[in-house]
């Protein structure tokens, strides 16, 4: 009798040790995983010095950057899971972006995705870390060698067309505002020197138009924006052209309202200009650039040379037209023009 209850008890404290090692597998294994997980997580750096850094995730207003996180998870990159997005805006980017780039560079991510002007900066201060980036014409700034194979550590998207899309701008105002005789230019005063801008100055000169311009910096108040716009109204412009940045796109809004305000017909380079209420915008479809740069993003992810990577360059425009701030700046849109037009705004 004895014997039979050492057994069942025997039996019994074997029971409860072998439910303990199962219990407790099945409590390490996921912290295990998590653990390899977050070993395993890559991270992007991103940094967009006008925008603000809460726009630069997956779950942004601007569709644009929701397009780019989706792409990406549809690649099978999670932000918070294989992915760590970390994002610079421009909260972060008060004084000097260049301090800013350095910061980013000694962080030592896997890829910097850069917004606009600032990819020579990271090609100067780093040759190794894979750079990505929406740019202008990347051969004339050193970024590559050739947009079918750029070398080195970058690739992207470039939205340069040539002094052909300014003068396609240009042509497209003058239909719209035919009295024109000397154009408005808003722009960043850091990218007046870029040969984007460049190529819109001598269109503008071939095309026998005079410029009155206005430079604006980067974090510029609505005040700011007011001045500028009464600077080229004071000017004697008829008509205006709005440069592209990440800056402009995130004031359209109030830029439009402040040209509508001043009587100024103008054309954007965003379709979203016209939406938040701009006259016309001849575009490029931006959420198709942000879907191509995740593809890149995931190709060097999984191993691939930035520099064997093709640069993109923006062959499709759009033309968008919104009637009602035509009518309410006096203006009478061409049937041709409307005929024209991707999208009309009535």
């Amino acid at each position: 009798m004895c014997q039979t209850i050492i057994c069942l008890y025997a039996g019994a404290a074997m029971r409860r040790r072998a439910f303990l090692t199962v219990m407790c597998g099945a409590v390490a294994w996921p912290l295990a995983a998590a653990a390899q997980q977050s070993t395993n997580r890559k991270r992007l750096a991103i940094f967009s010095p006008a925008e603000p850094s809460s726009d630069l995730h997956e779950h942004s207003k601007t569709k644009a950057w929701r397009a780019l996180f989706a792409e990406l998870r549809r690649l099978g990159w999670i932000e918070g899971q294989n992915l760590k997005v970390e994002s610079y805006g421009r909260e972060q980017n008060t004084s000097d972006p260049e301090a800013m780039a350095t910061e980013i560079v000694r962080s030592n991510p896997d890829v910097i995705f850069v917004v606009a002007l600032y990819a020579v900066v990271f090609k100067k201060l780093t040759s190794r870390i894979p750079i990505v980036g929406i740019t202008g014409d990347p051969i004339m700034q050193g970024l590559a060698e050739s947009l079918a194979h750029p070398g080195g550590n970058f690739t992207g998207v470039t939205v340069d067309a040539g002094p052909s899309i300014y003068g396609k701008r240009i042509a497209l105002l003058r239909e719209m505002v035919p009295t024109m005789s000397k154009l408005g230019c808003l722009a960043l005063r850091s990218q007046w020197d870029q040969p984007n801008a460049g190529a819109f100055r001598t269109t503008a000169e071939s095309a026998g138009l005079p410029l009155a311009v206005s430079l604006l910096e980067i974090g510029t108040s609505e005040a700011g924006y007011r001045a500028a716009v009464e600077s080229i109204s004071r000017d004697g412009a008829d008509a205006v052209m709005v440069l592209e940045s990440p800056q402009v796109f995130q004031n359209s809004t109030l830029i439009a309202k402040l040209l509508g305000d001043a009587k100024l017909p103008a054309i954007f380079a965003f379709t979203e200009s016209v939406e938040a209420g701009g006259l016309m915008a001849y575009s490029f479809d931006l959420i198709e650039l942000f879907k191509r740069v995740a593809n890149n993003i995931d190709a060097i992810l999984r191993g691939a040379k930035p520099g064997d990577i093709p640069i993109y360059q923006v062959t499709k425009f759009e033309l968008s037209l919104n009637l009602k701030t035509a009518k309410q700046l006096g203006l009478s849109v061409p049937p041709t023009l409307v005929a024209l037009a991707d999208k009309v705004i009535e």
